[in-house]
């Protein structure tokens, strides 16, 4: 009986690490999960992940051929397989992570990138980039990722982190952000920004919503999300202000890489049409007229095991472009 390739995608999160066992198909064979930051030692982590995902692999009832090993982390660096300065991880400096998972995986592919990256690949492989080889993939959650695709390969720029839309700045001088600097796209088309956004609308107009009822620390994107469900008007106001930053964001966006879709991915994406319909008008409002009517705004395709798929896209992808 021929063996069925696998690879293994790995999430590392700041505090769970998920994996799963997959084949090109996206049909999984055997997944798991170990604590992230359970371990003082990064070698220790690495030798209780790698030992947990030998087990799995053991525990498959189909033989199976483990071609390569995906990893999403966050500051991962593509181009030299470490993890560089990440904040929300314990282990602090530059951690070869790579380099140690190949000392339990001699014989194996093992290779490395940041989430939003990942998610680009994973739209790429299982979602709906399988036939688009120029995107750009926006995940809006906490913060704002991007992986920016052109002819079916990620940018990743001469260092490795290229792509960070995030990080431009669309206010100057606006509000702060975690990176240290002002008015970042982050802080406006974020969950969080979103919220900071729906406290500004209510400061600048009287109307009626239920989101003043909302304590401070209660108040969320979803909750903003379900007031603009009822037709609430700081509600609404709020997300056409997101719109129009994250609009203008991407026209500019288009500029550099012309790209036929963007993709939104993530909990902010998952409000629909009160995000892409007025993100759509006004990018085509602030957009080159080489590019206008030209770029599709999408929701991802990829709604269940995102960070996992999108790592083992990163073999997937890696293999493909070699054959």
């Amino acid at each position: 009986m021929k063996k069925i390739d696998v690879t293994i995608g790995i999430d590392i999160g700041g505090t769970n690490t998920a994996f799963g066992i997959l084949d090109r198909k996206g049909k999984f064979y055997g997944e798991g999960n170990i604590s992230t930051n359970k371990h003082k030692d990064i070698k220790d982590y690495v030798i209780e992940l790698c030992s947990t995902i030998k087990d799995t692999v053991l525990n498959i009832n189909e033989e199976v051929n483990l071609i390569g090993i995906g990893i999403g982390a966050p500051n991962a660096n593509f181009h030299s397989g470490c993890i560089e300065q990440a904040a929300n991880l314990r282990w602090k400096g530059i951690i070869p992570l790579c380099e140690l998972v190949k000392v339990h995986f001699p014989e194996t592919k093992v290779l490395m990138t940041n989430d939003a990256n990942a998610a680009a690949l994973g739209e790429m492989v299982y979602g709906g980039a399988k036939n688009i080889k120029d995107f750009i993939m926006i995940t809006l959650g906490t913060g704002v990722g991007s992986g920016f695709v052109s002819k079916g390969n990620l940018i990743y720029g001469h260092d490795g982190f290229a792509g960070e839309i995030g990080h431009i700045i669309v206010i100057p001088e606006g509000r702060e952000c975690g990176c240290g600097r002002r008015g970042c796209l982050e802080t406006y088309a974020s969950a969080t920004g979103v919220v900071r956004s729906a406290y500004e609308m209510m400061s600048i107009y009287n109307h009626p919503s239920e989101l003043r009822a909302i304590p401070n620390n209660k108040l969320n994107s979803k909750i903003i999300y379900e007031a603009a469900l009822k037709g609430d008007k700081i509600a609404l106001l709020t997300f056409d202000y997101t719109a129009k930053i994250l609009g203008i964001a991407l026209a500019n966006a288009v500029a550099i890489t012309s790209p036929k879709a963007i993709f939104l991915m993530g909990g902010l994406a998952k409000s629909g049409d009160f995000l892409i319909k007025p993100t759509k008008k006004y990018m085509e409002e602030h957009i080159l007229y080489l590019y206008k009517n030209k770029v599709k705004i999408l929701p991802s395709q990829l709604t269940k095991n995102v960070a996992i798929l999108g790592a083992a896209s990163l073999i997937w992808n890696d293999i493909q472009n070699n054959y």
